[in-house]
């Protein structure tokens, strides 16, 4: 497993409404004590998205629909992991800094992922460099 790397089992409640999960709670945080940003993105089937990573950020990934496949590498250790997550596996994963990342939508509908990242995206210090979870 990647160090630092942390998969939240999410628990889903479900009733004839619908369903609610908590997906990030301030706990999770652990020290930081300033706003980030939240951002939603969506893959077409077969799209991959990210092929990059962060020097001092920290993302939290969540599939909130669709199926999706996280595929991670630690630049650090070239260690690789993958992560089954969306309407089958409700989860949501802490990405370190110094981890590769990119999502993988492998269903045949809209994948719509949610993204909390600590750190404010700044266009004069991205903190984002390209690399590729596989070979």
């Amino acid at each position: 497993m990647i160090k630092g790397l942390i998969i939240n089992k999410l628990d889903v409640k479900s009733d004839e409404r619908g369903w609610l999960a908590e997906i990030l709670r301030k706990e999770n945080l652990r020290g930081k004590n300033d706003f980030g940003q939240i951002l939603i993105t969506v893959a077409k089937p077969d799209v991959t998205k990210g092929n990059h990573y962060h020097k001092r950020k920290h993302e939290w990934f969540c599939a909130i629909r669709g199926r999706g496949k996280l595929l991670l590498k630690d630049v650090t250790s070239d260690e690789c992991q993958e992560v089954l997550m969306g309407d089958e596996n409700m989860v949501a994963v802490k990405i370190p800094p110094n981890v590769i990342h990119a999502i993988q939508n492998i269903g045949d509908k809209m994948l719509y992922l949610l993204i909390y990242i600590d750190e404010p995206f700044n266009q004069q210090d991205p903190d984002t460099f390209s690399g590729k979870p596989n070979p």
